[in-house]
């Protein structure tokens, strides 16, 4: 798990498409249809809490073990800041 402090970038954002009732990550050029897990965990990036935070923040309101629900947090939040959807900064 990284200290880092997730965040969207410029130009990226959420939005909820109506018509397939679904909520999407919109960046330059792209969009990417979140499901619940997904949806959960961008919807903590503040810009203030570090990716430790945030995990242990979802595993005490989901009531999972914060242990499985870092990795996923790590695996999402690699996936997308390779995708240039979430960057990440020192704390």
């Amino acid at each position: 798990m990284s200290n880092a402090i997730p965040y969207l970038p410029r130009g990226v954002r959420t939005h909820y498409d109506r018509i397939r009732g679904r909520n999407v990550l919109l960046g330059p050029e792209r969009a990417l249809m979140l499901d619940e897990i997904g949806h959960a965990i961008i919807a903590e990036l503040d810009g203030k809490r570090t990716e430790t935070q945030i995990a242990a923040d979802l595993a005490t309101r989901y009531g999972a073990p914060v242990e499985a629900v870092s990795v996923d947090v790590a695996e999402f939040l690699t996936d997308l800041a390779d995708k240039r959807l979430v960057e990440r900064r020192d704390p």
